[in-house]
This record gives structure tokens, sequence and C-alpha cells, in this order.
């Protein structure tokens, strides 16, 4: 999968109006539903299936309450962390109970891929997530996006002051003023993707610098804590915790700012979180089909006006009006199966981060 700079710009969609729901065993594609109804393929589809969700509750608890009253199958959640349920899926293997594998990032993707345990995905989710949101061996996709961005007190910094990238951060005259949250699967999928992009000596002479220079918190809502009560001037985080505080009560966002690193700078880094079907599934016909459902009108809609504030990736839905639009971050082009998952914990741990 590649994440472009101007990866929305111009996508025409093949399944604009179906709501997805057609996905079934065979992979085949059916024709588009109108938003709203239930097409043939899913009507037909019925039990139930088990998710194994890293994604933010809330949303795979909406997504899956939607498909059940559009379907009738049954959707249990087990929620957990994105490494914690990769290696339960490998070590369960093809005893494991679970239909269905979503993430918050996409390293957790690769390493179940690698293990060989997810299966194809159908045309009719090929037709709805365009290609810079999966894998081109098409064994998972994206189910939604956030950004990386620098948040920063307004009242200590000052927008002539930001740093140009993130490798800026490395610098002496960084040390002590700013934050991160480096055990988290967050913060590790943008290590991953500056070794994707800058190599392991590079990495390494990084995360070393980190290591002198930054505070660690434990999660990135912290960070943004931090950064609002003038802890740090500033903090790398993802995108939708300013957005998420804003449309509550605003108290851990009123004093920051997000900055944007763009020009391809790994700071720029779009994530993208994952869904797959896995090949031991007893119940795949179910299970492509609420693949399908949330990459599909629905269920990116549902993620549109949600309360998540993560970006859309499937059916052309437009991300939610209050997000600078993906086109405009000026992301680097990623490959997601790449994204070492393994390596960068070691790196980090060897570096004293974790």
């Amino acid at each position: 999968m590649k994440i472009r700079n101007n990866a929305l710009a111009g996508i025409a969609l093949l399944a604009t109006a179906t709501l997805g729901l057609a996905a079934c065993g065979s992979g085949s594609a059916t024709p588009a539903a109108t938003a709203g109804a239930t097409s043939s393929a899913a009507a037909a589809v019925s039990g139930e299936i088990t998710v194994y969700n890293a994604q933010h509750e809330s949303m795979t608890k909406a997504w899956a309450e939607e498909f059940t009253k559009e379907t009738g199958v049954k959707v249990t959640l087990r929620q957990g962390k994105d490494s914690e349920m990769s290696n339960q899926i490998i070590q369960e293997g093809d005893k494991s109970p679970a239909d269905v594998f979503i993430t918050e990032n996409s390293p957790a993707m690769t390493q179940v891929e690698n293990a060989g345990l997810f299966a194809d995905l159908t045309d009719e989710v090929k037709k709805q997530v365009p290609e810079e949101y999966r894998p081109s061996t098409n064994k998972w996709t994206g189910v939604a996006a956030r950004s990386t961005v620098f948040v920063y007190n307004k009242e200590k910094l000052t927008e002539d002051k930001l740093p140009k990238s993130l490798a800026d951060l490395a610098n002496p005259d960084w040390k002590g003023r700013w934050g991160a949250s480096p055990s988290g699967a967050d913060f590790q999928a943008i290590v991953s993707a500056y070794l994707e992009l800058k190599g392991e000596a590079e990495t390494v002479k990084w995360l070393t610098a980190m290591k002198e220079n930054f505070k660690g918190y434990q999660g990135n809502g912290a960070v943004m804590k931090a950064v609002n009560a003038g802890e740090i001037e500033g903090g790398v985080i993802y995108h939708y915790y300013y957005f998420g505080d804003q449309a509550k009560t605003g108290e851990n966002s009123k004093n920051i700012a997000s900055h944007y690193f763009k020009n391809q700078d790994p700071g720029a880094f779009v994530s993208i979180s994952g869904g797959g079907v896995l090949n031991s599934s007893k119940n795949k016909a179910a299970a492509e089909a609420f693949l399908a459902f949330i990459t599909g009108k629905k269920g990116q809609e549902l993620l549109q006006t949600g309360k998540d504030f993560e970006y859309t990736v499937g059916s052309d839905v437009p991300s939610n009006e209050k997000l600078t639009p993906l086109a405009d971050l000026e992301a680097p082009t990623v490959d997601a199966s790449k994204l070492n998952s393994k390596k960068v914990t070691e790196l980090m741990t060897k570096a004293g981060l974790l």
C-alpha cells in the first residue's frame, strides 16, 4: 500500500453508492446498492462473528451495531491493543476464534499478514478502498487513517520557532522541550515510517538523540495535556486527540495548536488503521460482509460523523470538515507492508526508549 501526498485528489471509486454489504465467500463483486439498502449478498449472511478490535472501541461498536441492524449477524468484540492482539492471533493460528482483525496502525496488520493468516480481500472491498490505502497483496485494507502532528503551546512557541522536520527534534536545542509516548503503537508506527524512509542508521541516530531530548508520557492524551499545561513546549501525537478534546470541553487543548510537517517528511506520516478477514474464520461470508460494510458508504459515513475524528479512506466519503484534507498534508510515500514493528521495538529498546 502507498500513501501519497495527493491521496484523495482525483480518486474515482466504482462503488460510490454501495453500502459494501455485497461481499461474499466467492469474493465476486455485485451491483451497487442504493444508500441505506442491504445488498442481496449481505442479506444472505447469518450467524455471528468475532472481531478482535484494536481500533477505538466506540467506533467499532458503532460499526458492529449498524451492521447487525442491517444484516442480523451478531458481532462479538474483543478489545485490546495492536501488538497484543496481533501476537495473540499469531499464537492462536488456525485455531483463533477471530473472524476479523481491526487495528489502529498498520504494522500489526503486516505482522499477521506475514504469518500467512489473512484471506484475500473481496472485489467489493477493493472497489471501495483506493490502492493508496491497502497493500498490493490485498490481504487487508485500510479502514481509517490518522496523521502525525506536532502539537505546541501557543504561549511558549511561535510559528517561526516550530521544527521544520521531525529530525529537528534530535537537535540539542530541543532538549527537555518536547514529549512523546514511545511505548504506544501510535508512536512506534511513526518510528516504523522513519525507518522505512531514512534507513536504520539514521533511525538509530534519531532515536539516540530522542532519548536525550524528550520527556516520556503514557499515552498521546497525556502528551497533549502536558503541552497544554506548559510542562513542555510541544509533542508528537496523532491529529485526532486535539479535535476530540475540542469537540468536548477543550480544557486539555485550549492553549495548543497543531503543526503539520508536510514536505514528505517522516513527521507527515499518515498511518492506516487496518482491517482483515482471517483465513480460519468459521463464518467467512459474514466476516467479508462486515469488512465491506465498514469500508462502504454507510460505514465510512459513521466514521465521518463520529467523535473519533479519524480520516475516511473508503467509498469516496469525505472526512470530517474540521480536518485538514489528506491531500494537503503532503505525506511521504510509505509502503505499509514494509513497516517493521519487530525491528522498531528492537531499535527503541536498544536506545532505552522501551
